[in-house]
């Protein structure tokens, strides 16, 4: 089997995608995902771009991690500049990360008409930054920006560029179809060139502006290129990169003798995709390959029929091997039994059937695995709240010293006993989370470590405008782990709660199960 290294640059590249951004918990949420499921580089930024990206790099070294290189990404040193002295080489040498991707230019057009400068000099600029980060100790990956458009108008000084920096030390180069104009033959071909004439591994990254990205990515893995970079689901500027979710699925299912991500990754790449989504804000892409949820829905006709007598007959690839569902549309056929299909469930089709209603009502539980626990729950009927929520009142008022001001008052009972507090806050969903915290402060220690560390909401049924669904997705987390809650309602104030319940109660429960004797009984809200 040929390993090919899947480099994922979702959170750099990814980001400069129209309307994408990540939140610093976002960076270290989806890093955490990606190494969970066995790719092996993640893109964490460009340390001295801003303070995001800085303070990523100082706090993923302090999360464990199984595999996944964490690069830093930067270009070469400024044309008449001396690398020892270039402060975004040093700023990549100051984020600690083993590995440095280094972007420079490979097309002559570029290097006289953007760059301004020589063919030499950038050959220069090549050679001794890699070779200053080298000294340091670093794996560098050099970026040839333009490879396959340099390679076209002139393949002598494409290839003096990636030689340059493979002299000076660089383990891999990658060859960048920047402008995403390659077509597939010309991928192919080019890579299979310059991969004979290099020492060192070959790898590749397409944007796709032709539509072909995941196809030239295949293509060039076949002509020998050992590594492809890309985003999930395809996020970047204009019309982005290569999916890597498509390109890890087409080389382990549809193609033989290639091995990508753990065992058992290629089972997640569904989960994966929709967690992706949900980080961003946006909605899934319904008819996107493997994993979008009309990838494997049948409706009506002969269809239908055949695929109840067999599956093959109308579908490429069974749905679960990536993680996804069969569905038919006309009625439920098997439906989402990757879901409920888990040792925790007593009794799957009551998991079932409530995950359907809950969905219909617009939640989703991708990115709120802790609502999904809580869920299972009460199917199995284990369930055992911690407290009962009696009432609960927010105002906002806008009329003290023209400031916004939120006050939340919150009546709960413990163990039969009620307890009323009021708090104020930011906002309407920072007073309620401040006076449930004080209602049960002193009670359960562990709370002390909870912290609520992202908020998003989503307007689910957008043509019934203000009187539309929103689904609240909350992100916490303590000194162990981080989990997810999800809330719908028509009102977003009761959506924030019934998120905010859900992330106290799995806080209480996940600490219960290290010491079962810590926790209060109430009576149970549901």
């Amino acid at each position: 089997m040929r390993r090919i290294e899947l480099y994922d640059t979702t959170l750099r590249d990814g980001a400069q995608g129209e309307g994408i951004n990540f939140s610093l918990q976002d960076k270290l949420a989806i890093s955490r995902r990606l190494d969970d499921i066995g790719f092996d580089y993640v893109e964490g930024g460009y340390p001295a771009s801003n303070e995001k990206d800085f303070q990523f790099f100082q706090r993923i070294r302090q999360t464990p991690l199984s595999q996944i290189k964490v690069c830093a990404f930067g270009m070469t040193r400024r044309k008449g500049a001396s690398a020892d002295d270039d402060a975004g080489l040093q700023s990549l040498l100051d984020s600690q990360a083993a590995t440095i991707t280094l972007v420079g230019k490979a097309s002559a057009f570029q290097v006289v008409e953007v760059l301004q400068t020589t063919l030499n000099e950038n050959l220069d600029m090549i050679r001794q930054s890699v070779e200053r980060l080298v000294r340091a100790d670093r794996e560098v990956i050099f970026d040839a920006e333009h490879f396959y458009d340099a390679w076209k108008q002139d393949r002598g000084y494409a290839m003096q560029t990636v030689q340059a920096a493979v002299e000076a030390g660089a383990r891999l180069v990658t060859l960048c179809d920047t402008n995403g104009g390659s077509m597939t033959d010309e991928a192919a071909e080019i890579t299979g060139a310059a991969a004979s004439q290099l020492p060192v591994p070959v790898g590749v990254h397409f944007h796709n502006d032709c539509d072909l990205a995941v196809a030239n990515s295949l293509a060039a893995v076949e002509a020998g290129a050992a590594l492809v970079q890309g985003t999930i689901n395809g996020f970047g500027e204009r019309c982005g990169n290569a999916d890597l979710i498509s390109v890890a699925a087409n080389l382990a299912v549809k193609r033989q003798g290639y091995e990508v991500l753990k065992p058992g990754g290629i089972a997640r790449l569904t989960e994966l995709s929709r967690f992706l989504y949900e980080s961003v804000n946006m909605s899934f892409r319904s008819n996107q390959p493997f994993v979008g949820k009309s990838a494997f829905a049948h409706k009506g006709g002969m269809h239908v029929s055949a695929i109840v007598r067999n599956t093959a007959s109308y579908e490429h690839v069974d749905p679960q091997r990536v993680g996804n569902e069969r569905r038919v549309l006309v009625s439920e056929l098997s439906g989402r039994s990757n879901i409920v299909a888990t040792a925790t469930a007593d009794d799957p089709n009551r998991v079932l059937a409530e995950i359907v209603a809950k969905e219909n009502a617009g939640y989703q539980f991708e990115a709120a695995d802790a609502s999904y626990q809580l869920l299972v729950q009460r199917c199995n009927g284990t369930f055992r709240p911690h407290f009962e929520t009696l009432h609960y009142d927010v105002t906002v008022d806008n009329k003290v010293d023209g400031e916004v001001r939120a006050e939340a008052i919150v009546k709960i009972c413990i163990a039969g006993q009620d307890h009323f507090e009021a708090a104020e806050g930011h906002g309407p969903i920072d007073a309620l989370n401040a006076a449930l915290r004080k209602a049960l402060n002193g009670r359960f220690p562990g709370l002390n470590d909870l912290h609520l560390v992202d908020y998003k909401v989503r307007v689910i049924n957008s043509e019934a405008a203000t009187a539309a669904k929103v689904r609240v997705l909350i992100q916490s987390e303590d000194r162990d782990e981080d989990w997810g809650t999800v809330g719908v309602d028509e009102n977003i104030i009761e959506a924030s709660w019934i998120a905010l319940l859900d992330s106290f109660e799995y806080k209480l429960w996940k600490d219960e199960k290290k010491s079962p004797s810590s926790a209060g009984k109430g009576r149970d809200r549901s």
